[in-house]
């Protein structure tokens, strides 16, 4: 895979040397959000329904289905990050790379807490956590730390792209038990936020574009692949994988009502523009929307939560 990987980017070198120029573009150029660390813990327990987005199965396994990858992906996203922090000159992007660090800590232990759950419900959650672990592990040991750090950098664009969805649709989480739509609305307001981070590191890095565009390709491939079998396999679980009716509901509920995944790879797209920016897609609005409504009530279930 590794000596593939390497054919493939010095051929594109020959044929489009502009692709290896390197991504510089001055901190001060691009919007920037406050970064904070809060510290939270949610009640994922037995008093979370198993069907808890209003009793839609197949909805509320696509939201299991997400979980199951982020342990052992927010692990890997903080190693990226670290193994390339004697790079940064920056102090703002310093400071964003400890707090974006701990945020991702706090979101790995409690979507360990959440897959207990599922774990507890007679989902397979610590088998496929272990097969994504698996192949994080393979990916460690094939490919460059930079590439490592450019995979960190597709996941997170898609991660950002997701929360933005969640932070601009209330319709999406519309009958989801409060302590669920409050942890997803939290993680998804911390995706948003750190969402330049990877990639600002990846950049003093001297990261080239052909390897960031590449990575994306192959991420993206890799990625949905897997959430495509964890939700047939979480499916099998509930009796519904074989249910035309059940994966009718999540194909109108993710394209058609609310919708909202077709501008969701509308905007993947962009991330193949040499002079992307991840806050070319400023979401500072939704933010702060959020931040307005954490202030105020604690978010919903988050109140009673905090650590």
């Amino acid at each position: 895979m590794t000596i593939t990987w390497h054919k493939l980017t010095c051929r594109l070198g020959v044929l489009h040397p502009t692709l290896f120029r390197v991504m510089e573009m001055p901190m001060e150029t691009t919007p920037q959000a406050e970064l904070e660390v809060r510290n939270l813990r949610f009640a994922t327990d037995d008093r979370v329904p198993r069907h808890w987005h209003g009793g839609r199965r197949s909805v509320t396994t696509f939201f299991d289905n997400l979980s199951l990858f982020f342990p052992a992906g927010e692990r890997f996203f903080i190693d990226a990050v670290k193994a390339h922090k004697h790079l940064v000159t920056d102090e703002r992007l310093l400071k964003d790379v400890a707090i974006f660090c701990a945020q991702e800590g706090i979101h790995g232990r409690e979507h360990i807490r959440y897959n207990a759950m599922l774990d507890e419900q007679g989902y397979p959650a610590v088998e496929l956590d272990r097969k994504v672990q698996r192949i994080l592990a393979f990916v460690r040991r094939t490919l460059p730390r930079r590439t490592r750090l450019s995979v960190t950098c597709s996941l997170e664009h898609f991660t950002a792209l997701m929360a933005e969805y969640i932070l601009r649709d209330p319709r999406l989480l519309d009958g989801a038990h409060p302590v669920m739509r409050s942890l997803w609305r939290w993680h998804a307001a911390e995706e948003s936020e750190h969402r330049a981070v990877a990639y600002d590191v990846y950049r003093a890095a001297r990261g080239p574009y052909a390897e960031r565009a590449v990575t994306m390709l192959v991420t993206t491939a890799i990625f949905w692949t897997l959430v495509v079998q964890h939700q047939a396999r979480m499916m099998k679980v509930d009796g519904t994988a074989w249910s035309p009716s059940e994966w009718r509901g999540l194909f109108v509920y993710l394209f058609i009502e609310p919708g909202g995944m077709l501008g969701l790879w509308r905007r993947w797209l962009d991330y193949f523009k040499p002079s992307f920016h991840p806050w070319d897609h400023d979401s500072r609005d939704l933010l702060e929307r959020w931040k307005a409504e954490y202030a105020e009530t604690g978010a919903g279930a988050e109140k009673a939560v905090r650590a």
